[in-house]
């Protein structure tokens, strides 16, 4: 055998700074804001949907590109919330997680060499699957003073020939930032201009507080150059029924299919008859989620202000992501030592790229008490630690 036995484009991806977390937080006395994971239960008459499809043995592979009563779903629930407009028929594939979603799209749109905008801090998963693909990632950096909202003027300036793609993720992960319908229509014009396809990935949409969320999709040219990609793990909780959907031109659809039924084949049968359930019964349960993450993001930025420590007021997700840039730390040093000395578990900025430096990810997916508590332990650390 010549050379490594391992792919070169895997051994050049470093591991997720995020994979170490799972076995931190079973540690004795360990409080983990770590992860982006719904700490409530899924719905019970979802559960309930999905366990009587196996009662009703609907056990086998669906049609590859998901039940047509989901994909009907879908459609309706897209048009009733965001005024998009998808037909079921060959317009929506419905995947394994929005995750697949990403890396299909991903592996269908990019050649070697294409270059892929990707708003930083962003997502870990983003990079990693644009290299796999064999795209080249420009970061193109998101400002705190901008509100982490991405500048059409910074994404125009980071166009050049081999540009082929945009990926968007709003509401954002990291920073819980959005995207005002000014922005949307500015990056629009862009993308219309420089003909670049768009990748939304709108997972945290229906987890906006105060404001209506919109989607790039619905702005004029955008449509037929746009991916939607959304699922069912965040509004939902439903992390663990893996099921995701991604809308978009036929042509394209189609060439995601391929990939789609060569890997996957079908997304799980029993997943699916939950989320039918979930898009036309369980809205309310979605509402009722989104006011207790309301409370909790209410909450988190008093006690952080009480601190002292800056943070952007999010406006979405599940996350605050404080600066914290003045303690003389690096954020990696940050959480390591507020581990080692309060047990308390957050994510360093820079696991979501260079650009995350300064700065740390906390998840507000917790109960209140839970939330109280590491708050009592992060202002511990922080008087151990002032500003320098």
């Amino acid at each position: 055998m010549k050379g490594s036995r391992f792919s070169n484009r895997l051994e050049a991806i470093p591991p997720s700074k995020l994979k170490v977390d799972f076995s931190l937080t079973k540690k004795e006395g360990v409080i983990s804001l770590s992860i982006g994971e719904p700490d409530f239960e899924t719905p019970f008459e979802i559960e309930q949907a999905g366990i009587a499809s196996i009662q009703n043995g609907y056990t086998f592979y669906s049609d590859g590109a998901g039940l047509p009563q989901l994909r009907k779903a879908i459609s309706k629930y897209l048009d009733r919330h965001y005024g998009l407009s998808y037909s079921s028929s060959d317009e929506i594939l419905v995947t394994v997680g929005a995750s697949e979603a990403i890396d299909i799209a991903l592996r269908a749109l990019v050649n070697e060499g294409d270059e892929v905008l990707l708003p930083v801090p962003s997502y870990i998963s983003y990079a990693p699957l644009i290299e796999l693909a064999g795209g080249k990632v420009v970061a193109v950096p998101l400002h705190e003073d901008k509100a982490f909202r991405l500048q059409a003027q910074d994404l125009e300036n980071a166009i050049t020939p081999l540009t082929k793609l945009l990926i968007l993720n709003y509401p954002h992960n990291p920073t819980g930032a959005i995207l005002e319908p000014k922005d949307l229509a500015a990056i629009a014009k862009v993308a219309v201009a420089h003909d670049l396809l768009v990748i939304t990935d709108e997972i945290y949409a229906d987890l906006t507080y105060g404001k209506k969320p919109c989607s790039i999709a619905a702005y004029p040219g955008m449509k037929e150059r746009t991916l939607y990609i959304s699922g069912f793990s965040k509004a939902f909780a439903m992390t663990g029924w893996r099921l995701g959907y991604v809308c978009g031109p036929s042509d394209i659809i189609t060439r995601l299919k391929k990939i789609h039924n060569f890997t996957l084949l079908a997304a799980p049968t029993i997943s699916q008859f939950a989320a039918v359930d979930a898009l036309e019964h369980e809205e309310e349960e979605t509402i009722k989620m989104r006011e207790a993450y309301n409370a909790r993001r209410l909450y988190l930025i008093e006690a952080l202000k009480s601190m002292e420590l800056p943070c952007f007021t999010p406006e979405g997700a599940f996350y605050v992501f404080p600066n914290i840039a003045g303690r003389g730390l690096s954020s990696d040093e940050f959480v390591s030592l507020l581990f080692s000395e309060e047990k308390l578990l957050v994510i360093p900025g820079t696991a979501f790229g260079e650009e995350g430096e300064g700065f740390i990810r906390i998840s507000y997916a917790y109960s209140l008490d839970v939330l109280k508590e590491a708050m009592k332990r992060l202002a511990h650390f922080l008087k151990a630690h002032p500003v320098r």
